[in-house]
């Protein structure tokens, strides 16, 4: 009896150690947790009771178990109960931090634009395709054959010495002009030809109008006939659709090994109109590209009959022209990604 007496103590005091616990607990998760502290099978304060069973006499075991019972039956509602009153208020508080206010205005969200330099290639790109220009993308690392020699690039020329050519090794290096390209479509096309070839292209040269890394756009043409004048034609033309229509071409003598004769040329200001101003330097003029009448020894190089056909190539830098049409003073502004800048460019 003894025995009964004291294990029945036991019960009485885990039951009122449940209450005083249950009104400490703030939330459904506590609630679980404390849950399975007294209700687990095995490892429960209620579920060890029932390993007293051994030490009652047989003639109380049942009285016993019916009060381990009840106990476990009280605990089981009384956790559920709580564990509800809990959800309800959590469920609640859910529904107050999601409700949305419909009359509220709408979030601003911010429309993102391309990057100039972006917005110029595809320009470009659609100005000589609608001159009837094809498209090729050549490899930005280069073998010093396609790069240098094929264009008929001496062997003491400084552009091949180390400190303007990123070289990967003695044969290999990153492309210092996208030049380079119509190399290979001359390899594998025969006349009539037409291409640009952008892609960016690499330089060991920094300052606010030159970076190590910036886009080029390489053009070409090989046909019967073909004449600086067609050279000529062709730029004026293309500056009209990119800086404006009252827009004009100047021709300068200059030297590239791979065209001859080679031109610098410039455009007439689109900021002034020719007068004169701080964007052309008071001279009313402003250098855009390189060009010229193919070399010989380029086409001959390449299996063209030089009898037969000519033709003009010219480069454009397209960083360059970005600065200008957007007014773009340094030309770190394209490689840094201000949203500051980027948001006023948007064509």
């Amino acid at each position: 009896m003894a025995e009964l007496n004291e294990l029945s103590e036991k019960i009485a005091k885990i039951k009122q150690e449940v209450q005083n616990e249950l009104e400490k607990l703030e939330n459904s998760k506590s609630v679980y947790e404390y849950k399975k502290v007294i209700l687990d099978g095995k490892t429960g304060k209620i579920g060890s009771l029932m390993k007293e069973m051994g030490k009652i006499p047989n003639e109380q075991k049942a009285d016993y178990g019916k009060k381990v019972n009840e106990l476990k039956t009280w605990a089981q509602s009384y956790f559920e109960e709580l564990d509800a009153k809990f959800k309800q208020e959590e469920m609640r508080r859910r529904y107050e931090s999601e409700k949305i206010d419909v009359t509220m205005p709408a979030k601003k969200h911010e429309h993102g634009n391309l990057h100039p330099v972006t917005q110029v290639r595809n320009q470009l790109t659609d100005i000589f395709a609608s001159m009837g220009f094809e498209i090729y993308e050549g490899t930005e690392i280069e073998t010093d054959y396609y790069n240098f020699t094929a264009l008929n690039t001496p062997q003491d020329h400084p552009a091949r010495d180390m400190q303007d050519t990123f070289y990967l090794s003695p044969e290999y290096l990153l492309r210092t002009q996208t030049s380079a390209g119509q190399i290979h479509v001359m390899e594998a096309k025969k006349p009539p030809i037409k291409v640009v070839s952008p892609g960016k292209v690499f330089r060991s040269d920094d300052d606010a109008t030159h970076s190590p890394m910036f886009t080029q756009m390489e053009g070409l043409v090989v046909d019967k006939g073909i004449t600086l004048c067609d050279l000529k034609g062709m730029l004026d033309e293309f500056v009209k659709k990119i800086f404006g229509k009252e827009t004009k071409t100047r021709l300068r003598p200059s030297y590239f090994p791979f065209t001859e004769p080679s031109v610098e040329v410039d455009v007439s200001c689109f900021q002034c109109g020719g007068c004169g101003c701080k964007l052309c330097k008071g001279t009313g003029w402003i250098e855009v590209l390189g060009a010229g009448v193919v070399n010989n020894k380029v086409l001959e190089g390449c299996g063209v009959d030089t009898n037969e056909y000519s033709g003009f190539a010219f480069g454009i830098g397209l960083e360059r022209i970005a600065m200008l049409k957007y007014g773009i003073n340094n030309i770190k502004l394209l490689f840094e990604s201000d949203l500051r800048v980027l948001k006023q460019i948007d064509d």
